[in-house]
């Protein structure tokens, strides 16, 4: 090393390492296992100021195979036909016996689960496809088929158990001789997973007739439990401690996952809880001084203190796959039979989608319901490829259970009374009684936006942060000097980009078609103001940066609408472009760019040093706020898409279930809509004559024999009228029921559980 190195090291390098030190945020061993856990994909081109869309266009979009493709056809559609939600969430409050042995009978429960052991071994979109069209059905039923198929014992042995695990239990669980369920969440721990207090002691102990067993003693108590109460193997997270150190020298050794039966001595597991009226078997269960040998441990004793590194990797099947289609697939229900609805329906002698306050909600359903099912498909593709972006799969969680919330409420708006009315014909109501618990699962929203996706997403994803975290908890000067230099220079790149694309929109950047390229300039833009905007927070803010988190809330909003607009681009030209669907392409694109100019500015006004933040804002935004939102004209045209069939909606609502059975719930509304617009012409001839005043009956029925009767219109005329109106009838209808259904008909209700402990001690006494 040259003198002149070491006088840098000594009066500059190392006083500004240990002033970084002080201003990162520190890295607890459950951060860095969350870190260490996933890799960074197309948000590190995000992060990175400059994307290359290369990638993103050349990237080959998954596709079903012929296997795949004829279980959607045949398994799960005749699974969808045969679902009486009303029988499910009203009258038996759980599935009927002949579908759970259906779901078992065809391997439903077994979908990740490798051929060789007896699984259908299906890709991440057979398994996102297959959640996505039950969930257009019955939420129950969704949730009941993508539990096992997503956190639970099933992935976790795929990746982690050992090979005698796997031969015994992988089987079981494909063809349904075991339920799984996974404990988690307790009362003392839910959004901070890693600090449960359940645990375990290392201890041995005489177990089925062997002497001293070294296994673990364990007590715990969870709850929210999804499939808990109908479950035969519990997979279990709890804490592990060696006081006596027989497995070495630690004490607290951390996190751990074991498999227990559920028969097992000590475990009490059965209650349900009853979760807004949506009957998934879910409930709490614990155990108490519960001896389990160390074999049962999930990859055995090898994988002791690794659970939380196993849990955060799994988490990303849930949060990447199966919520997000579940929320896709009532979005996807709710854009065909709502829009089918607000055609039929009518008031003031208009169809009500015909009103421009309808048009509004109606546009805001169809476009967030196309940018969601392009986020579904770009990330199901990511992880078929084998990439496990885990920011990626944690924010679009949260979008898209946010996007299902507001969309669903816009169509219980229209629908009104429709909606709220229950009964065998309503197919909203459960719906939207399901909202909250997409929200809550897989880690709750405000916890996910608020901490996680801005939070992890900068460390994983810049390309420079990490190195100096590392270097400065290393004392690695030459490392430090290194990335600081790297980051100075990614610093100024953005900036004079962040400047440019400001004065110029990136006008002179060249990517995508002429129906996108536009689209591909406004991202190309952003991505390098949010690249620029993360570090002046991570810079100013430091470790302050994690009890910011409004703002690490908005950061997390920006990078989430850059995701999904990049992915509406990419799937709208895998579709081939069709010049029907661009009032699509271009609401979901308004709309996500809008969105994500917003969250930039609000960061802004929110940022330290105030004079620096408006500074910058003036150089990004030189010319004030350049995008708007969608505009009343494109909100008129992508309405109109809702009101008839076409190829665009047919590509929109792709892969739900669909029928236009007038016996069906919404069959009904679907064959409403075709016989309406097959009976428009005639309808405004029958209007005409009832406003010339040829006509002369009372009622509707009677002015149609009129009609026909005076030779106004003829006998297939009239057919088609009443055939229509019939149909509209059937629609629009709501149930009733006796005043005798509203009478008690439970004579005994069983006590609540906490009520049940109060008569035992009361009896006691």
């Amino acid at each position: 090393m040259s003198w002149f190195a070491k006088l840098r090291q000594h009066y500059l390098s190392r006083p500004l390492m240990r002033f970084v030190e002080q201003r990162l945020p520190p890295i607890s061993r459950t951060e860095q296992d969350a870190l260490d856990s996933g890799n960074v994909w197309w948000d590190a081109e995000l992060f990175s100021g400059n994307p290359d869309w290369c990638r993103l266009r050349d990237l080959s979009i998954s596709q079903l195979s012929a296997e795949e493709q004829a279980f959607l056809d045949g398994p799960v559609e005749e699974l969808c036909r045969n679902l009486d939600d009303w029988q499910i969430t009203h009258e038996l409050l759980d599935l009927p016996p002949d579908t759970w042995a259906f779901l078992k009978q065809q391997r439903f429960f077994g979908m990740i689960i490798p051929k060789q052991y007896g699984g259908l071994g299906f890709s991440a979109l057979a398994h996102s496809q297959v959640v996505m069209k039950i969930a257009s059905r019955s939420v129950t039923a969704a949730v009941t088929v993508m539990v096992p198929n997503s956190l639970g014992p099933g992935e976790l042995l795929i990746k982690y158990g050992t090979q005698a695990q796997k031969e015994h239990y992988l089987p079981r669980l494909a063809d349904g001789r075991d339920i799984p369920c996974f404990g988690l969440t307790g009362p003392e721990a839910g959004s901070d997973a890693g600090s449960i207090p359940d645990n375990g002691i290392v201890c041995r102990q005489d177990f089925n007739g062997q002497p001293a067993v070294l296994g673990i003693r364990l007590n715990w108590e969870k709850r929210y439990i999804t499939l808990g109460p109908v479950a035969t193997l519990l997979g279990l997270a709890f804490r592990l401690y060696d006081p006596e150190h027989l497995l070495g020298d630690k004490e607290d050794i951390g996190i751990t996952l074991a498999l227990i039966p559920t028969d097992h001595p000590g475990v009490e597991i059965g209650n349900r809880h009853f979760a807004l009226d949506i009957p998934f078997q879910n409930g709490p269960n614990k155990g108490k001084d519960v001896f389990i040998p160390m074999d049962w441990l999930i990859g055995g004793q090898e994988q002791v203190g690794n659970g939380w590194r196993m849990l955060v990797e799994a988490l990303g099947e849930g949060r990447g796959i199966s919520l997000p289609a579940l929320s896709t697939g009532a979005a996807k229900m709710v854009s065909r039979y709502v829009g089918a609805y607000a055609r039929v329906r009518q008031q003031f002698g208009l169809p009500i989608g015909h009103f421009e306050g309808v048009e509004e909600p109606l546009a805001h359903i169809l476009g967030n319901t196309y940018l969601m099912d392009a986020g579904r498909i770009l990330t199901a593709t990511a992880i078929d490829q084998g990439q496990r972006p885990a920011v990626i799969t944690a924010l679009l969680k949260y979008q898209l259970t946010e996007a299902m919330r507001k969309l669903v409420n816009d169509a219980m708006d229209i629908a009104g009374g429709a909606g709220i009315c229950m009964g065998p014909s309503n197919y909203l109501a459960r719906a939207y009684q399901s909202i909250p618990i997409g929200i809550t699962v897989e880690g709750a929203n405000i916890l996910t936006r608020s901490l996680i996706v801005f939070g992890q997403g900068a460390i994983r994803n810049h390309p420079w942060l990490l190195q100096e975290i590392q270097a400065t908890q290393s004392g690695d000067v030459a490392a430090f000097e290194r990335a600081a230099a790297g980051h100075l220079g990614h610093i100024v790149r953005n900036l004079g980009r962040s400047v440019w694309y400001g004065l110029t929109n990136a006008i002179f950047t060249v990517s995508g078609t002429p129906m996108t390229r536009h689209y591909y300039r406004h991202l190309t833009r952003l991505s390098s103001q949010f690249a620029l905007l993360s570090d002046f927070a991570l810079l100013s803010l430091g470790g302050d940066l994690k009890r910011r988190e409004r703002l690490s809330g908005r950061m997390a909003d920006i990078l989430a609408n850059l995701y999904l607009c990049s992915a509406v681009l990419k799937h709208f030209e895998e579709q081939g472009q069709p010049e029907t669907d661009l009032p699509l392409l271009e609401y979901a694109c308004r709309l996500t760019i809008h969105r994500t100019q917003q969250a930039m500015l609000a960061a802004f006004h929110n940022l330290p040093l105030p004079w620096l933040a408006k500074l910058l804002r003036t150089l990004m935004f030189p010319y004030g706020k350049p995008f708007s939102p969608p505009d009343d004209a494109l909100i008129h045209r992508v309405a109109r898409l809702a009101l008839e069939p076409s190829a665009t909606r047919d590509r929109l609502t792709q892969g739900i279930y669909l029928t236009n059975d007038p016996n069906d719930r919404m069959g009904r509304i679907e064959d409403a809509l075709h016989k309406a617009l097959a009976a428009t012409d005639v309808e405004k001839q029958f209007r005409k004559l009832l406003k010339d005043g040829k006509l002369a009956a009372y009622t509707t029925e009677a002015a149609f024999a009129e009609a026909k009767a005076k030779g106004l219109l003829d006998a297939f005329s009239v057919e088609k009228l009443l055939a229509a109106r019939r149909a509209t009838a059937n629609a629009v209808r709501v149930d009733d029921f006796p005043a005798e259904y509203f009478r008690p008909h439970r004579q005994e209700e069983p006590p609540h559980h906490d009520q049940r402990e109060r008569n035992t001690e009361r009896t006691s006494a």
